[in-house]
């Protein structure tokens, strides 16, 4: 059996390259799938007057000769029955942030290159498991919590991983490394390759140069001449080559937030605030991980006929605890939701984040002495979480006071760390 060290190089970089498939219309099928799952929809502007331009179309769509850049004109009398939407940014930013939300909780590499696409560097994240885990589990993650499609690319670099994006569509994982060049991409035409456009592709064709192989075999000298340092790129390209880093370009979150749609609708509140718990631990977690501290405390329900509501309420404190966070959402929840209504998606966001150096958190008289202790916990749990996995505490139990409750012992049975750990709590 191999050691997880094998599958990430020694003096080499592991990257992913996720784009999102169709965003647009899947975005919309996404947020009313019984209007548009798996039906011909296009997103286009302009679309009473027939003059606007397909921006993107549903693969339904494309199986019936629908193409990006047609006119609606066009992808009408192609396809009469086809779906036409107007397009929603606001929307298509919200889903945006929260697919990069899902990917930065693998790497803070994360550079993303446009609304729908973005390159991880996970070469430090061995924690999470192999680079082909971490795709199938990222790939997992934004399909069950955002109910949108991606490929993934796995490679060595940039370069690389977004040609590997490219090749299985939708809902494809593409490992391209280095040796694998030549026999898939070398029998391709030049204006196959990332960064290659059509004008660049003629005037190669114009060298007798027709083929990715080709450009790889091609007199160095010759490219520059023509195409100055592109053309040095562009044979480097061709054998794979790209030395170009994934820049962290992520800004400082504006919030930080998880939903769960449900399997089945919930009706009873001890099954809501079991959820609303789940929730409050992950949100928190994401805070602490980027040191972070929040304000506010909003939820999101949605019903079973797709219809959302969100409540929010601003603490006296900020804090960055779950259990700070769940007694809120419950309120807030209680505050506002008939008791008994079914509920199909819950979700709970932080926002008003400040940086946790910056924040003076305010104790009063009666929690000083145990707000230590209680940070000493966290940061524990946070540590076992860190070395065994998110499911190595049972998140039911944080609020228990059993401390034996806190820990799959299967997971982690006759580790120190799990004696250090329950010793500690039962100091408390």
């Amino acid at each position: 059996m191999r050691n997880i060290d094998d599958y990430y190089p020694v003096n080499g970089r592991v990257v992913l390259h996720i784009d999102m498939n169709a965003f647009y219309c899947s975005v919309h099928e996404a947020e009313e799938p019984e209007k548009y799952r798996n039906k011909a929809t296009a997103v286009a502007g302009s679309v009473e007057l027939r003059k606007g331009v397909i921006v993107t179309c549903s693969y339904a769509a494309r199986a019936k000769g629908i193409k990006t850049g047609m006119t609606v004109r066009e992808g009408l009398k192609k396809y009469p029955q086809l779906i036409l939407i107007a397009p929603n940014f606001h929307l298509y930013r919200r889903y945006s942030r929260a697919f990069m939300d899902i990917a930065y909780r693998y790497t803070p590499l994360l550079q993303a290159t446009s609304i729908d696409e973005c390159y991880l560097d996970i070469t430090g994240s061995k924690q999470f498991g192999t680079p082909l885990e971490i795709a199938h589990e990222i790939q997992s993650r934004i399909a069950a919590e955002l109910g949108l499609p991606c490929s993934i690319g796995i490679a060595p670099n940039k370069l690389l991983a977004k040609m590997a994006s490219d090749m299985k569509k939708p809902n494809g994982i593409t490992v391209l490394r280095l040796r694998d060049v030549p026999s898939l991409l070398w029998d391709k035409p030049c204006s196959d390759l990332f960064g290659i456009g059509r004008k660049t592709g003629e005037k190669l064709k114009r060298l007798g140069i027709y083929t990715l192989g080709q450009l790889a075999a091609a007199d160095e000298q010759l490219l520059s001449e023509r195409f100055g340092v592109l053309g040095l790129w562009m044979k480097q390209a061709a054998h794979g080559i790209d030395n170009s880093p994934v820049q962290e370009e992520r800004e400082k979150n504006k919030s930080i937030g998880h939903t769960t749609t449900l399997p089945r609708d919930v009706t009873e509140l001890e099954d809501v605030k079991r959820i609303m718990l789940n929730l409050a631990d992950q949100v928190a977690r994401r805070l602490r991980r980027q040191q972070l501290m929040a304000q506010t405390v909003q939820i999101t329900i949605r019903t079973p006929d797709m219809k959302t509501i969100t409540r929010s309420h601003t603490l006296g404190n900020v804090t960055e605890q779950a259990d700070d966070i769940y007694k809120e959402a419950c309120e807030l929840y209680l505050r506002h939701w008939k008791q008994g209504k079914p509920v199909r998606l819950l979700g709970i966001t932080l926002q008003n984040l400040v940086p946790r150096e910056n924040s003076a958190l305010q104790l009063d008289l009666f929690d000083y002495k145990q707000q230590p202790k209680k940070e000493s916990l966290t940061k524990t749990m946070d540590l076992l979480r860190d070395k065994f996995g998110e499911d190595a505490i049972l998140t039911a139990g944080m609020l228990s006071d059993d401390p034996s409750a806190l820990i799959r012992n299967h997971k982690i049975r006759g580790t120190s760390l799990q004696t250090d750990f329950l010793r500690e709590k039962r100091e408390e």
